[in-house]
């Protein structure tokens, strides 16, 4: 099955029906959201425009950001006359529109295993921490319980995914190919890491594939640091 995915894909670009992309992405560097986007983007080898939206000085609330996201947040994708904020409804747009490098797998039970995964990102985790959030918590009851409130749910989350994937993960989340809950826990394991300093390899299995995710060139040119607004 895995074969006959990459052969159709082959034949695909050989035979120039890939559709051509025209996309533009509005971004921030240290959005984990932004990052699974510029991640699925590398790996489907589509070409993008890259729009800062520097979210510390409020750009996110300027006239023109907002036309296109009422909410003010942070990815947002154009392609032609299309405009898709939310990174997960991006990333369905891109599966549905660019179908080459496909980010979810044949198989009606590893497809749902990657759902889920990225729901668990998305619904339970990543909003948990939002610097907003977060900043609320510290104003009402002081920087220690921001932290720890951050750290309550990611490591909850991280559980969770742990018990998911363990007899599913193999290089990557389900397997040996690179699909959607990679997309999604690649930067949210590297945002844990980094930034809320959640020791990881109290996850075994989540250690394990973060580690590999170091290896692979798409993850390394989405990353913050090597973004063009980046803070050196």
């Amino acid at each position: 099955m895995e074969a006959s995915r990459k052969m159709h894909d082959q034949e695909q670009k050989a035979a120039g029906t890939w559709p051509l992309s025209n996309l533009v992405l509005y971004s921030f560097w240290q959005s984990s959201c932004s990052w699974r986007v510029r991640f699925a983007l590398k790996l489907k080898g589509l070409p993008y425009e890259y729009r800062a939206v520097d979210l510390v000085k409020g750009e996110q609330f300027s006239p023109e950001f907002q036309r296109l996201n009422p909410l003010g947040y942070v990815p947002v994708l154009v392609d032609g006359g299309v405009v898709v904020s939310d990174s997960f409804a991006i990333l369905m747009y891109l599966e549905d529109k660019y179908p080459q490098n496909t980010l979810l797998p044949e198989d009606p039970q590893l497809r749902a295993l990657n759902l889920q995964a990225a729901g668990v990102v998305t619904s339970s985790i990543q909003p948990l921490h939002m610097q907003s959030l977060l900043k609320y918590i510290e104003d009402k009851f002081g920087p220690e319980e921001r932290l720890l409130w951050a750290k309550t749910h990611i490591e909850k989350g991280l559980l969770a995914l742990e018990k998911l994937l363990k007899g599913f993960a193999g290089q990557y989340a389900t397997g040996n190919s690179l699909y959607l809950a990679d997309v999604f826990l690649a930067p949210q394991i590297a945002v844990a890491v980094s930034r809320f300093k959640i020791d990881i390899t109290q996850y075994p299995t989540l250690s394990r594939i973060h580690e590999s995710y170091k290896t692979v060139p798409a993850f390394l040119a989405s990353i913050p640091e090597a973004q063009a607004d980046a803070s050196h």
